[in-house]
């Protein structure tokens, strides 16, 4: 069930255009690694990947053309502080 609202919310996505992404890093404990949020205009969750290796996932969500600037500002963030971009 999970899966298939995963799936309809990605296809949504991709055949709207949002004018704004949000991303927050989310520090990792022990040993769960660290996170990447990428949001659109409505806070909605876009994409949800490990720091060390979000290319996947940021593809898969139709984000493929902005991994290397989403990358650059994500070692650039600090831990829990929302930045648009």
């Amino acid at each position: 069930m999970f899966i298939f609202v995963l799936t309809k919310v990605l296809i949504y996505h991709k055949k709207k255009k949002t004018k704004h992404l949000y991303i927050i890093k989310i520090k990792g404990k022990a040993k769960i690694p660290d996170y990447l949020q990428v949001r659109d205009d409505n806070f909605t969750l876009i994409a949800y990947t490990r720091t060390d290796r979000p290319e996947k996932a940021l593809e898969k969500c139709g984000l493929g053309d902005q991994i290397e600037r989403i990358k650059t500002i994500m070692h650039e963030i600090p831990f829990g502080k929302m930045t648009k971009i």
